[in-house]
């Protein structure tokens, strides 16, 4: 009942200020608060809304997994909850921003569930060092209405349940990586349009992109790059490597990256101050490397070339 009580006042708190101030029901409407149950019932979690800041926020803390910092026995409390946040956008819609606790092998499969579900995926780094089991961070955006943002933050949840009630967490990617190295060059070489570099029987090719930072051209030996290297055979290879991006080509270079079983490792900036500003996404995949290599160059393809200058 408390907390029914709390959520009338959330949702008529706008609609009694609005009266004592004269504003009309069309500015009502403007800063009315969403149905805040329709989130809780979506996620399957109790929330808390923070009036102040006009955010609603779920947690679902990670309790299945006992953790250690430095030795340290971490809790959850600590800073390894996953949470999804929800604030009023434009018009009935709202805006969820959110950060997602998972295990190595949890991330890419949580990933595509993710995008499936029409969220973004914004960055995925590390928070910590000398952790056991290795822990990193996916945080996750989206705009939409609340039963559809709500029912996508509660797949990723019910997906990391699924994988970890069904195995122990896993020290390496599904495929095998030969022994050795002996990539033939020729095959990437028609692929990619472009003379790689080898070594001792591995191939490594590089894309430029152009940019400024404080007034100076920057482009591909100052760092700002895409590359693809291969190790292994040309039956059993892996291929490893970061795609430049500016931010508009991020959401659909990770749907086309998931859409290929290509891992994606790391998501996070290598600079500041850049025109354009530029995200890069670290990767890692297993198979044939000239599977691999049309599969990285379709998705070389589908960057807009021209927000971020031709890759040179």
């Amino acid at each position: 009942m408390l907390m029914l009580v709390s959520r009338t006042k959330c949702l008529f708190a706008p609609l009694a200020l609005s009266l004592s101030l004269g504003w009309t029901p069309t500015t009502v409407a403007a800063v009315a608060s969403f149905d805040t149950a329709v989130i809780e019932r979506a996620t399957g979690l109790t929330g808390t809304m923070n009036e102040q800041e006009g955010v609603f926020k779920v947690t679902a803390p990670r309790t299945d997994i006992k953790f250690s910092i430095d030795g340290f026995a971490m809790p959850a409390f600590m800073g390894l909850a996953s949470y999804a946040a929800f604030k009023q956008s434009r018009g009935s819609q709202l805006m969820v921003m959110g950060d997602t606790v998972l295990l190595e092998d949890e991330v890419n499969v949580v990933m595509s569930v993710a995008l499936e579900s029409g969220l973004q995926v914004t960055a995925l780094h590390n928070h910590f060092f000398f952790e056991q089991p290795k822990v990193y961070f996916m945080h996750i955006g989206g705009e939409g209405d609340a039963r559809q943002l709500s029912e996508g933050v509660r797949k990723m949840y019910d997906k990391v349940k699924e994988i970890r009630a069904a195995a122990k967490p896993a020290d390496r990617f599904l495929g095998t990586i030969a022994t050795s190295n002996a990539i033939t060059p020729g095959p990437p070489d028609d692929i990619f349009g472009t003379k790689g570099e080898t070594n001792n029987g591995m191939y490594k090719v590089v894309f430029g992109r152009g940019a400024k930072m404080h007034g100076v051209d920057v482009g591909k030996e100052m760092g700002l790059n895409t590359w693809a290297a291969f190790a292994g055979t040309n039956e059993q290879a892996v291929v490893d490597g970061d795609f430049a991006m500016v931010e508009d080509e991020l959401q659909p270079v990770l749907r086309a990256m998931r859409k290929a079983n290509i891992n994606v490792v790391a998501i996070h900036q290598h600079m500041t101050h850049e025109q354009p500003r530029y995200m890069f996404l670290h990767y890692w995949g297993k198979g044939k490397a000239e599977d691999l290599a049309r599969t990285l160059r379709s998705i070389l393809d589908l960057q807009d070339k021209g927000a971020g200058g031709p890759r040179r």
